[in-house]
């Protein structure tokens, strides 16, 4: 029976799949075409099970060899006399388990002594014996850095540039996370230089893999009711669409975890949004090793550059910069006209579950701080006594707590956000909205279907109060409520707290902000 894979590449005999032939069109008339491109998208959206799909395809059709070569082993081999003869043996054992003619005669003649012409020369002579035109798929190109690269992908431009008289791979492409004007940053500055005739000029195209569509996520939750009959209800598929984007590892990763681990693959049960919510908030504090992998990036400075406006709502006009690219390719945050911010839901909380971790730990451990039930008056959370709560802890803590963050703009909103938590934890739920350009950050607070929207916002000036009544004041339309508050931080040092501490309400069209000056 089929399953939906969270684990590697997808094939179709065993784990439910869209075809990526469907997210990616017009690569195979490039082929056509003789030319050499480049795929790029986040990891884990499928990139390799299209390659690997795409190598059959052709394979099966019988124009072209194909050959499929991840280069991922080559990770941190920056010399190119070590990191060319690596990537001749990654290609000798691809032409042997692609089972291409005469395996034993690639490379048999190589000079390993010649780096520099090494990989040319035996594709050159490899292509010679073949009856038919080659084509190479190299998968994670974007290990390769430095030295490594550099002679890669020269020696790939000559070979390119000889084809009309001499034989030569026929169409290659380039994949992994980063667009090929992005392996640039992958070059230290003191390293070889790259010259005039760049090797970076071989690219004709540049394809992003893109997420799945919500149709496309109703497709492939479809396969599975064809198979057990078990039913995603519509709620089910609109609510994994809203948390995912479309993410496919996390679309998997949601299914099998509702499938699988809370129903014990009992098919007569549907998936519904409640179990897909629950699922949600369990992969979100298990942190698979997909989330992980991404969050360790965020202790990266340049990684820190993008987020930390993004945390904050200021503006951030950095988007031609290589640091925005790479967070992009990263798939950590999406890029429109509309917004930048966190690329999902989920993505959205785990970034702020991380930024917070260690101050939620010392939290846990103090004795004076609380959970819901110390904050409730009448069913209700009494949000007035929350927030002078925090008043008197962002007093006392501000000072030594900010310093401990690499993230030092955003300390406020990422204190009050542990705060919050802590809070929360005893029974609740934490709905954030993250965005650069926004001039805020919001949050919403859900206890017992009530909810509390929150509106962070750091003192800009006098226009700081009245912009931040309006922000918030439309945050509280979105969830149709008459109060709503607005957490205003001010860290002009030359004011005393008792200026800065400070609680009123606005009353607007019967609605009610209460400002908390922090």
């Amino acid at each position: 029976m089929k399953y939906f894979n969270t684990a590697g590449p997808c094939n179709r005999a065993e784990h439910y799949m869209i075809e990526a032939s469907t997210r990616l069109k017009g690569v195979e008339q490039l082929i056509d075409m003789k030319q050499y491109f480049v795929i790029h998208a986040a990891r884990q959206s499928g990139k390799t099970t299209y390659l690997k799909d795409l190598a059959e395809r052709l394979n099966v059709d019988g124009r072209y060899y194909t050959l499929y070569c991840s280069l991922e082993s080559m990770q941190g081999i920056t010399n190119p006399k070590e990191g060319i003869p690596s990537v001749i043996h990654c290609l000798k054992l691809a032409v042997k388990y692609a089972r291409l003619p005469n395996p034993e005669r690639f490379a048999e003649n190589v000079d390993y002594d010649d780096y520099a012409n090494m990989l040319k020369a035996s594709l050159t002579d490899y292509c010679m014996l073949s009856d038919k035109p080659l084509v190479i798929l190299f998968d994670e190109a974007d290990c390769l850095s430095e030295g490594t690269l550099i002679t890669f992908l020269r020696q790939l431009r000559s070979g390119y540039n000889d084809r009309s008289t001499i034989p030569f791979v026929h169409s290659v492409a380039l994949v992994g996370m980063r667009n090929i004007r992005d392996y640039k940053a992958q070059v230290r500055p003191e390293s070889q230089s790259l010259g005039s005739a760049s090797p970076f000029n071989i690219v004709t195209k540049t394809y992003t893999l893109k997420n799945f569509t919500k149709e496309e996520i109703r497709q492939l939750y479809q396969q599975h009711t064809d198979e057990t009959g078990q039913i995603f209800k519509e709620d089910a598929v609109e609510l994994v669409w809203q948390q995912t984007q479309g993410q496919p590892w996390l679309v998997n990763a949601v299914a099998r975890e509702v499938i699988v681990e809370m129903l014990h693959s009992d098919y007569t049960q549907p998936v519904t949004a409640e179990r897909v919510a629950e699922a949600v908030q369990t992969i979100i504090l298990r942190r698979d090793t997909h989330i992980d992998s991404l969050l360790e990036r965020l202790k990266e400075e340049r990684v820190r550059k993008v987020i930390e406006p993004i945390i904050t709502g200021e503006t951030f006009s950095g988007r031609m910069s290589d640091e925005f690219q790479y967070v992009v390719d990263l798939g950590l945050i999406t890029n429109t006209k509309e917004r930048l911010g966190p690329a999902n839901p989920i993505y959205a909380e785990v970034i702020a579950r991380t930024l917070t971790g260690d101050v939620q730990d010392e939290l846990t451990q103090n004795s004076n701080t609380h959970q819901i039930p110390y904050y409730l008056k009448n069913g209700r959370i009494d949000m007035d006594f929350l927030m002078r709560d925090f008043q008197q802890f962002w007093r006392e803590n501000s000072a030594i707590w900010g310093e401990r963050f690499d993230y030092k703009e955003a300390a406020p909103h990422l204190i009050l956000m542990a705060f919050l938590q802590r809070v929360i934890n005893g029974g609740g739920q934490i709905i954030r909205d993250m965005g650069a350009g926004t001039g805020r950050l919001d949050l919403c607070l859900v206890y017992e279907r009530q909810k509390y929207p929150v509106e962070l916002k750091l003192w800009r000036g006098e226009k700081s109060l009245e912009k931040g009544i309006e922000q918030t004041l439309r945050y509280m339309d979105i969830y149709g409520v008459t109060k709503g508050w607005l957490a205003l931080f001010n860290r002009t040092p030359e004011l005393s707290w008792e200026e800065k501490i400070y609680m009123n309400r606005q009353t607007v069209d019967g609605k009610t902000v209460t400002v908390v000056g922090l």
